[in-house]
């Protein structure tokens, strides 16, 4: 793994944290011999080094064929941040209310390299609700949320992620993407069908700061036959939600076509 020229080497903090990285951008456990080769170093000179990181919970084996992978230790310091902190704390009593009025469970999305990552969510009063577990990634590319989050960013900071989904998905069709990405920025949300579950409509709007989205708001829209809520009623108290999570943070939710 080719590293920057530093005046100031640790050596062991090197090897560290480019497991740590490896196995983050992973998307299946790795074994000895993978991280050996992904970082570019000897079994010999990673092994006490695994050993150690298991040992501080950072990373743990996979049941079955005894991979690495890496634990939510390092995502649960970065919710710890201020600003993740804040914008927790600013949109889940929104979010209660939004769960509370549609019927529907509803999660807050992070961009993360080229993944999103859900960082809190809120659920619904009643019994019938899809739930999405706080620390769930899926690929940017591969999901509502993160097509919100491509869809409203700076033109430089959008190319830098396709780039980045790019390199992990030889099959992406980027012009594709693209329209989709252009038609989510001209209604001002999104809905579509799950990627994961049958019969789910997934619909997701930003929180925006200066027409350029920090997180968003997701509801997996399930159709109950007891309910009068409707995908389009559900569409704009989320667009609401979002709004006044936007105010709150005092970002200010002007939106800005790109």
């Amino acid at each position: 793994m080719e590293k920057p020229t530093s005046k100031y080497r640790a050596p062991a903090l090197d090897k560290g944290l480019d497991i740590l990285e490896l196995l983050a951008s992973a998307h299946k456990p790795l074994s000895i011999v993978e991280i050996s080769d992904g970082v570019g170093r000897s079994r010999g000179e990673i092994f006490r080094m695994l050993q150690v990181l298991e040992e501080r919970d950072y990373i743990a084996r996979a049941e079955g064929d005894g991979g690495y992978c890496i634990t939510p230790r390092l995502f649960r310091l970065a919710m710890e941040q201020p600003p993740v902190r804040n914008a927790i704390e600013a949109a889940l009593p929104v979010m209660h209310r939004l769960a509370e009025t549609t019927e529907q469970a509803c999660h807050l999305v992070v961009p993360s390299r080229d993944q999103i990552v859900v960082i809190a969510r809120a659920d619904p009063p009643g019994e019938i609700a899809l739930v999405v577990r706080i620390g769930h990634r899926r690929p940017m590319s591969q999901s509502t949320s993160g097509h919100v989050l491509l869809a409203f960013q700076e033109e430089q900071v959008r190319e830098h992620w396709l780039d980045l989904i790019a390199a992990q998905e030889a099959d992406l069709d980027r012009k594709k993407l693209g329209r989709q990405l252009a038609q989510v920025r001209s209604q001002g949300h999104a809905c579509a069908r799950s990627h994961v579950v049958d019969a789910v409509i997934d619909l997701s709007a930003p929180v925006l700061d200066h027409g350029r989205a920090v997180c968003t708001v997701t509801v997996p829209f399930i159709e109950h036959r007891a309910s009068g809520q409707t995908p389009e009623r559900t569409i704009e108290a989320l667009c609401k939600a979002t709004a006044e999570i936007s105010d709150i943070l005092q970002y200010g939710a002007v939106t800005q076509r790109q």
